[in-house]
Protein backbone atom coordinates (compact mmCIF):
# COMPACT_ATOMS: atom_id res chain seq x y z
CA UNK A 1 0.00 0.00 0.00
CA UNK A 2 1.25 3.48 -0.80
CA UNK A 3 2.22 5.28 2.39
CA UNK A 4 0.11 8.19 3.61
CA UNK A 5 -0.18 10.18 6.82
CA UNK A 6 -1.85 8.07 9.50
CA UNK A 7 -4.48 9.43 11.88
CA UNK A 8 -6.22 7.59 14.72
CA UNK A 9 -9.51 7.69 12.79
CA UNK A 10 -7.90 6.15 9.69
CA UNK A 11 -6.27 3.44 11.78
CA UNK A 12 -9.56 2.49 13.42
CA UNK A 13 -11.34 2.50 10.07
CA UNK A 14 -8.72 0.18 8.60
CA UNK A 15 -8.77 -2.02 11.71
CA UNK A 16 -12.41 -2.83 11.01
CA UNK A 17 -11.60 -3.50 7.36
CA UNK A 18 -8.91 -6.00 8.37
CA UNK A 19 -10.58 -7.69 11.36
CA UNK A 20 -14.27 -6.84 11.10
CA UNK A 21 -16.45 -5.20 13.72
CA UNK A 22 -17.33 -6.76 17.06
CA UNK A 23 -18.78 -5.85 20.44
CA UNK A 24 -15.28 -5.73 21.94
CA UNK A 25 -13.58 -2.35 22.20
CA UNK A 26 -10.68 -1.40 19.95
CA UNK A 27 -8.11 0.57 21.93
CA UNK A 28 -5.73 2.99 20.21
CA UNK A 29 -2.24 3.97 21.34
CA UNK A 30 0.51 6.17 19.97
CA UNK A 31 4.25 6.05 20.48
CA UNK A 32 6.63 8.86 19.48
CA UNK A 33 9.85 8.94 17.52
CA UNK A 34 12.72 10.69 19.21
CA UNK A 35 15.72 12.81 18.50
CA UNK A 36 18.78 12.81 20.66
CA UNK A 37 19.75 16.46 20.96
CA UNK A 38 23.25 15.48 22.06
CA UNK A 39 25.04 12.60 23.76
CA UNK A 40 25.63 9.96 21.10
CA UNK A 41 26.97 6.46 21.71
CA UNK A 42 27.48 7.14 25.40
CA UNK A 43 24.23 5.65 26.70
CA UNK A 44 25.86 2.21 26.81
CA UNK A 45 29.04 3.74 28.26
CA UNK A 46 27.35 4.97 31.44
CA UNK A 47 26.89 8.52 30.22
CA UNK A 48 24.15 11.10 30.38
CA UNK A 49 22.21 11.74 27.21
CA UNK A 50 19.77 14.45 26.21
CA UNK A 51 16.90 13.15 24.08
CA UNK A 52 13.41 14.47 23.34
CA UNK A 53 10.34 12.80 21.91
CA UNK A 54 9.00 14.43 18.75
CA UNK A 55 5.57 14.78 17.18
CA UNK A 56 5.93 11.86 14.74
CA UNK A 57 4.07 8.80 15.91
CA UNK A 58 3.61 5.09 15.47
CA UNK A 59 0.01 3.99 16.10
CA UNK A 60 -1.13 0.67 17.50
CA UNK A 61 -4.73 -0.59 17.61
CA UNK A 62 -5.50 -3.61 19.83
CA UNK A 63 -8.60 -5.70 20.47
CA UNK A 64 -9.02 -8.80 22.62
CA UNK A 65 -10.20 -12.08 21.08
CA UNK A 66 -12.24 -14.99 22.45
CA UNK A 67 -9.53 -17.54 21.62
CA UNK A 68 -5.77 -17.84 22.19
CA UNK A 69 -4.83 -16.44 18.79
CA UNK A 70 -2.47 -13.46 18.33
CA UNK A 71 -2.73 -11.74 14.94
CA UNK A 72 -0.51 -8.92 13.66
CA UNK A 73 -1.06 -6.74 10.62
CA UNK A 74 0.61 -3.53 9.51
CA UNK A 75 -1.12 -0.99 7.32
CA UNK A 76 1.96 -0.46 5.16
CA UNK A 77 3.79 -3.81 5.30
CA UNK A 78 2.23 -6.83 3.59
CA UNK A 79 1.52 -10.10 5.31
CA UNK A 80 -0.40 -11.35 8.32
CA UNK A 81 1.45 -12.99 11.21
CA UNK A 82 -0.39 -15.41 13.48
CA UNK A 83 0.76 -16.86 16.79
CA UNK A 84 -0.74 -18.17 20.02
CA UNK A 85 -0.53 -16.92 23.60
CA UNK A 86 0.77 -20.42 24.44
CA UNK A 87 3.76 -20.14 22.07
CA UNK A 88 7.35 -20.04 23.27
CA UNK A 89 8.39 -17.07 21.18
CA UNK A 90 11.71 -17.28 19.35
CA UNK A 91 13.31 -15.02 16.78
CA UNK A 92 12.71 -16.05 13.18
CA UNK A 93 13.94 -13.92 10.33
CA UNK A 94 10.85 -14.63 8.26
CA UNK A 95 8.68 -13.03 10.97
CA UNK A 96 10.04 -9.60 10.02
CA UNK A 97 8.65 -6.77 12.22
CA UNK A 98 6.64 -9.32 14.24
CA UNK A 99 9.92 -10.25 15.95
CA UNK A 100 9.88 -6.89 17.76
CA UNK A 101 6.40 -7.62 19.08
CA UNK A 102 7.14 -11.23 19.99
CA UNK A 103 10.28 -10.10 21.78
CA UNK A 104 8.12 -7.99 24.08
CA UNK A 105 5.70 -10.86 24.67
CA UNK A 106 8.64 -13.13 25.47
CA UNK A 107 9.85 -10.67 28.10
CA UNK A 108 6.35 -10.38 29.57
CA UNK A 109 6.11 -14.17 29.86
CA UNK A 110 9.51 -14.32 31.58
CA UNK A 111 8.15 -11.78 34.05
CA UNK A 112 5.32 -14.20 34.86
CA UNK A 113 2.57 -12.22 33.16
CA UNK A 114 -0.35 -14.30 31.84
CA UNK A 115 -2.56 -13.68 28.82
CA UNK A 116 -6.15 -14.75 29.53
CA UNK A 117 -7.01 -14.53 25.83
CA UNK A 118 -5.54 -13.67 22.46
CA UNK A 119 -5.66 -10.35 20.68
CA UNK A 120 -5.41 -8.74 17.26
CA UNK A 121 -3.20 -5.79 16.38
CA UNK A 122 -2.96 -3.28 13.55
CA UNK A 123 0.18 -1.13 13.35
CA UNK A 124 0.71 1.97 11.25
CA UNK A 125 3.50 4.50 11.51
CA UNK A 126 4.40 7.99 10.42
CA UNK A 127 7.96 7.39 11.67
CA UNK A 128 10.56 6.75 8.92
CA UNK A 129 11.85 3.18 9.34
CA UNK A 130 15.60 2.63 9.84
CA UNK A 131 16.00 6.39 9.82
CA UNK A 132 17.82 6.95 13.08
CA UNK A 133 14.91 8.44 15.05
CA UNK A 134 14.11 5.14 16.72
CA UNK A 135 11.30 3.54 14.74
CA UNK A 136 12.02 0.12 16.27
CA UNK A 137 11.88 1.42 19.85
CA UNK A 138 8.66 3.28 19.05
CA UNK A 139 7.25 -0.06 17.86
CA UNK A 140 8.47 -1.99 20.92
CA UNK A 141 7.37 0.54 23.52
CA UNK A 142 4.11 1.43 21.80
CA UNK A 143 3.15 -2.24 21.56
CA UNK A 144 4.32 -2.98 25.12
CA UNK A 145 2.28 -0.10 26.54
CA UNK A 146 -0.76 -1.14 24.49
CA UNK A 147 -0.60 -4.72 25.80
CA UNK A 148 0.13 -3.48 29.33
CA UNK A 149 -2.95 -1.27 29.33
CA UNK A 150 -5.20 -3.74 27.48
CA UNK A 151 -4.52 -6.54 29.95
CA UNK A 152 -4.07 -4.43 33.08
CA UNK A 153 -0.52 -5.60 33.78
CA UNK A 154 0.22 -2.38 35.69
CA UNK A 155 3.81 -2.07 34.46
CA UNK A 156 5.43 1.33 35.02
CA UNK A 157 6.81 3.42 32.18
CA UNK A 158 10.32 2.66 33.39
CA UNK A 159 9.56 -1.08 33.34
CA UNK A 160 8.26 -0.73 29.78
CA UNK A 161 11.52 0.96 28.75
CA UNK A 162 13.66 -1.72 30.39
CA UNK A 163 11.54 -4.43 28.78
CA UNK A 164 12.13 -2.88 25.36
CA UNK A 165 15.88 -2.93 25.99
CA UNK A 166 15.74 -6.51 27.28
CA UNK A 167 13.92 -7.56 24.13
CA UNK A 168 16.60 -5.96 21.94
CA UNK A 169 19.36 -7.73 23.88
CA UNK A 170 17.85 -11.19 24.27
CA UNK A 171 15.53 -11.47 21.28
CA UNK A 172 16.89 -9.18 18.56
CA UNK A 173 20.60 -9.60 19.41
CA UNK A 174 21.25 -5.84 19.40
CA UNK A 175 23.29 -4.77 22.41
CA UNK A 176 21.65 -1.33 22.65
CA UNK A 177 21.62 1.17 25.49
CA UNK A 178 18.52 2.33 27.32
CA UNK A 179 18.07 5.82 25.85
CA UNK A 180 15.63 5.18 23.00
CA UNK A 181 13.17 3.07 24.93
CA UNK A 182 13.38 5.30 27.99
CA UNK A 183 12.60 8.61 26.30
CA UNK A 184 9.79 7.04 24.26
CA UNK A 185 8.21 5.57 27.39
CA UNK A 186 8.61 8.59 29.71
CA UNK A 187 8.73 11.76 27.59
CA UNK A 188 6.70 14.90 28.27
CA UNK A 189 5.86 17.55 25.69
CA UNK A 190 7.90 20.79 25.85
CA UNK A 191 10.77 19.07 27.63
CA UNK A 192 13.90 17.10 26.89
CA UNK A 193 15.30 14.55 29.33
CA UNK A 194 18.73 14.54 30.89
CA UNK A 195 18.95 10.79 31.29
CA UNK A 196 21.64 9.19 33.44
CA UNK A 197 22.07 5.85 31.70
CA UNK A 198 24.18 4.35 34.49
CA UNK A 199 21.58 5.02 37.20
CA UNK A 200 18.56 4.92 34.84
CA UNK A 201 17.25 8.18 36.30
CA UNK A 202 16.15 11.32 34.50
CA UNK A 203 15.52 15.02 34.93
CA UNK A 204 13.08 16.93 32.75
CA UNK A 205 14.65 20.05 31.19
CA UNK A 206 12.33 22.68 29.65
CA UNK A 207 12.85 22.73 25.89
CA UNK A 208 12.34 26.36 24.98
CA UNK A 209 13.77 27.08 21.54
CA UNK A 210 12.17 30.48 20.96
CA UNK A 211 12.31 31.29 17.25
CA UNK A 212 14.26 28.13 16.42
CA UNK A 213 13.07 24.67 15.41
CA UNK A 214 14.70 21.30 15.01
CA UNK A 215 14.70 20.00 11.45
CA UNK A 216 15.21 16.26 10.98
CA UNK A 217 17.25 15.36 7.88
CA UNK A 218 16.90 11.73 6.79
CA UNK A 219 19.69 10.35 4.59
CA UNK A 220 17.24 7.73 3.25
CA UNK A 221 20.12 5.29 3.50
CA UNK A 222 18.68 2.20 5.11
CA UNK A 223 20.65 0.40 7.78
CA UNK A 224 20.04 -2.11 10.53
CA UNK A 225 21.94 -1.80 13.79
CA UNK A 226 22.56 -5.52 14.07
CA UNK A 227 24.18 -5.47 10.63
CA UNK A 228 26.16 -2.27 11.15
CA UNK A 229 29.24 -1.37 13.12
CA UNK A 230 27.17 -0.72 16.27
CA UNK A 231 28.15 -3.85 18.18
CA UNK A 232 31.76 -3.43 17.04
CA UNK A 233 31.91 0.10 18.50
CA UNK A 234 30.49 -1.12 21.77
CA UNK A 235 33.12 -3.84 21.96
CA UNK A 236 35.88 -1.28 21.30
CA UNK A 237 34.65 0.85 24.18
CA UNK A 238 34.62 -2.17 26.48
CA UNK A 239 38.24 -2.86 25.53
CA UNK A 240 39.22 0.73 26.29
CA UNK A 241 37.59 0.57 29.71
CA UNK A 242 39.29 -2.75 30.50
CA UNK A 243 42.71 -1.31 29.58
CA UNK A 244 42.26 1.65 31.92
CA UNK A 245 40.90 -0.48 34.74
CA UNK A 246 43.84 -2.86 34.46
CA UNK A 247 46.34 0.04 34.43
CA UNK A 248 45.37 1.06 38.00
CA UNK A 249 46.58 4.63 37.49
CA UNK A 250 46.01 7.23 40.22
CA UNK A 251 44.00 10.24 39.03
CA UNK A 252 44.37 13.80 40.29
CA UNK A 253 41.45 15.18 38.29
CA UNK A 254 39.12 12.21 38.46
CA UNK A 255 36.67 13.69 40.95
CA UNK A 256 35.12 10.81 42.88
CA UNK A 257 37.27 8.37 40.87
CA UNK A 258 40.73 8.32 42.44
CA UNK A 259 42.16 5.47 40.40
CA UNK A 260 41.38 4.06 36.95
CA UNK A 261 40.73 0.69 38.62
CA UNK A 262 37.60 2.29 40.10
CA UNK A 263 36.11 3.25 36.72
CA UNK A 264 32.68 1.72 36.28
CA UNK A 265 32.30 3.13 32.78
CA UNK A 266 34.08 5.43 30.34
CA UNK A 267 31.84 8.38 31.09
CA UNK A 268 33.10 8.39 34.68
CA UNK A 269 36.26 9.96 33.25
CA UNK A 270 36.47 13.75 33.26
CA UNK A 271 38.27 15.33 30.29
CA UNK A 272 41.12 16.28 32.64
CA UNK A 273 41.40 12.73 34.01
CA UNK A 274 41.41 11.36 30.46
CA UNK A 275 44.46 13.49 29.68
CA UNK A 276 46.21 11.93 32.69
CA UNK A 277 45.63 8.33 31.65
CA UNK A 278 45.21 8.26 27.88
CA UNK A 279 48.86 7.30 27.32
CA UNK A 280 48.06 3.80 28.59
CA UNK A 281 45.86 3.13 25.55
CA UNK A 282 48.33 2.23 22.81
CA UNK A 283 45.79 1.28 20.14
CA UNK A 284 44.92 4.50 18.27
CA UNK A 285 41.43 3.27 17.32
CA UNK A 286 40.55 2.37 20.91
CA UNK A 287 41.95 5.71 22.08
CA UNK A 288 39.69 7.59 19.66
CA UNK A 289 36.61 5.71 20.83
CA UNK A 290 37.38 6.51 24.47
CA UNK A 291 38.09 10.16 23.69
CA UNK A 292 34.71 10.51 22.00
CA UNK A 293 32.90 9.12 25.04
CA UNK A 294 34.70 11.47 27.43
CA UNK A 295 34.30 14.61 25.36
CA UNK A 296 30.69 13.83 24.37
CA UNK A 297 29.74 13.45 28.02
CA UNK A 298 31.22 16.89 28.66
CA UNK A 299 29.26 18.33 25.74
CA UNK A 300 26.01 16.98 27.17
CA UNK A 301 26.57 18.76 30.48
CA UNK A 302 27.45 22.00 28.70
CA UNK A 303 24.46 21.73 26.36
CA UNK A 304 21.99 21.38 29.22
CA UNK A 305 23.51 24.43 30.86
CA UNK A 306 23.36 26.37 27.59
CA UNK A 307 19.67 25.54 27.20
CA UNK A 308 18.93 26.54 30.79
CA UNK A 309 20.61 29.89 30.09
CA UNK A 310 18.77 30.26 26.77
CA UNK A 311 22.12 30.33 24.96
CA UNK A 312 21.11 28.67 21.71
CA UNK A 313 24.27 29.81 19.94
CA UNK A 314 26.36 27.79 22.37
CA UNK A 315 24.03 24.82 22.00
CA UNK A 316 24.46 25.01 18.21
CA UNK A 317 28.25 25.11 18.52
CA UNK A 318 28.15 22.01 20.71
CA UNK A 319 26.03 20.20 18.11
CA UNK A 320 28.69 20.85 15.47
CA UNK A 321 31.43 19.70 17.88
CA UNK A 322 29.52 16.51 18.62
CA UNK A 323 29.25 15.68 14.93
CA UNK A 324 32.98 16.29 14.39
CA UNK A 325 33.77 13.87 17.22
CA UNK A 326 31.38 11.26 15.86
CA UNK A 327 32.96 11.67 12.42
CA UNK A 328 36.62 11.67 13.44
CA UNK A 329 36.86 9.75 16.72
CA UNK A 330 33.87 7.40 16.65
CA UNK A 331 33.73 7.02 12.86
CA UNK A 332 29.98 6.49 12.86
CA UNK A 333 28.86 9.05 10.28
CA UNK A 334 29.71 8.41 6.62
CA UNK A 335 29.43 10.53 3.49
CA UNK A 336 25.64 10.89 3.68
CA UNK A 337 25.50 12.27 7.21
CA UNK A 338 28.63 14.36 6.74
CA UNK A 339 27.19 15.88 3.57
CA UNK A 340 23.94 16.78 5.32
CA UNK A 341 25.69 18.46 8.24
CA UNK A 342 28.13 20.34 5.99
CA UNK A 343 25.30 21.53 3.75
CA UNK A 344 23.26 22.57 6.79
CA UNK A 345 26.16 24.57 8.21
CA UNK A 346 26.23 26.73 5.07
CA UNK A 347 22.57 27.76 5.29
CA UNK A 348 21.28 31.09 6.54
CA UNK A 349 19.40 30.59 9.82
CA UNK A 350 21.12 27.34 10.83
CA UNK A 351 23.10 27.59 14.09
CA UNK A 352 23.95 23.93 14.66
CA UNK A 353 23.68 20.43 13.20
CA UNK A 354 24.83 16.88 13.83
CA UNK A 355 23.97 13.26 13.21
CA UNK A 356 21.47 11.78 15.68
CA UNK A 357 20.97 8.14 16.55
CA UNK A 358 23.38 5.31 15.91
CA UNK A 359 24.68 6.73 12.65
CA UNK A 360 25.98 4.68 9.70
CA UNK A 361 23.10 6.23 7.77
CA UNK A 362 19.88 7.34 9.39
CA UNK A 363 19.22 10.95 10.37
CA UNK A 364 20.83 14.22 11.31
CA UNK A 365 19.24 17.18 13.06
CA UNK A 366 19.70 20.91 12.56
CA UNK A 367 18.69 23.88 14.70
CA UNK A 368 17.15 26.38 12.29
CA UNK A 369 15.33 29.73 12.58
CA UNK A 370 11.60 29.22 12.04
CA UNK A 371 11.53 31.76 9.19
CA UNK A 372 14.25 29.86 7.30
CA UNK A 373 13.13 26.24 7.62
CA UNK A 374 11.54 26.00 4.16
CA UNK A 375 14.51 27.46 2.27
CA UNK A 376 16.84 25.46 4.51
CA UNK A 377 15.20 22.16 3.56
CA UNK A 378 15.14 22.98 -0.16
CA UNK A 379 18.78 24.07 -0.28
CA UNK A 380 20.14 21.19 1.79
CA UNK A 381 18.12 18.71 -0.27
CA UNK A 382 19.65 20.05 -3.49
CA UNK A 383 23.21 19.96 -2.15
CA UNK A 384 22.73 16.50 -0.64
CA UNK A 385 21.35 14.99 -3.85
CA UNK A 386 24.12 16.56 -5.92
CA UNK A 387 26.81 14.92 -3.76
CA UNK A 388 25.26 11.55 -2.86
CA UNK A 389 22.64 10.85 -5.50
CA UNK A 390 20.07 10.18 -2.77
CA UNK A 391 16.86 12.12 -2.32
CA UNK A 392 16.81 12.80 1.39
CA UNK A 393 13.71 13.55 3.45
CA UNK A 394 13.27 16.57 5.68
CA UNK A 395 10.73 17.68 8.26
CA UNK A 396 10.40 20.24 11.00
CA UNK A 397 9.41 18.87 14.39
CA UNK A 398 8.30 19.84 17.86
CA UNK A 399 8.50 17.96 21.14
CA UNK A 400 5.89 15.34 21.98
CA UNK A 401 4.59 13.12 24.78
CA UNK A 402 5.70 9.57 25.45
CA UNK A 403 3.57 6.47 24.80
CA UNK A 404 -0.06 7.16 25.52
CA UNK A 405 -3.55 5.82 24.89
CA UNK A 406 -5.68 7.89 22.52
CA UNK A 407 -9.02 8.47 24.21
CA UNK A 408 -10.57 11.29 22.16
Amino acid sequence: MEKFTVTPALLKENFYKVYGESSKDVRLFKSPARINIIGEHIDYNGGKVFPAAIDKYLYCAVRKRDDKKIIYNDLFFPGTFEFSTEDDFVFKKENDYANYLNGILSCMKKKGLKFPCGFEVLIASNVPSAGGISSSSALECGFAWAINETFGFNLSRKEIALMGQQSEHEFMNVNCGIMDQYIIATAKKDTAELLDCALVEHEYIPLQLGDYRFVVMNTKKQRKLSESKYNERRSECEKGLAILQAAKLPLKAGGAVKNTSELKNLCSLTPEAFEECKHRIKDEVILKRVRHCVTEMDRVVRSVEALKQNNLTELGNLLYASHASLRDDYESTGIELDTLVLAASKQDGCIGARMTGAGFGGCAIALVHKDKTESFMQNVQALYTRVTGYNGAFFECESGDGVIEITE
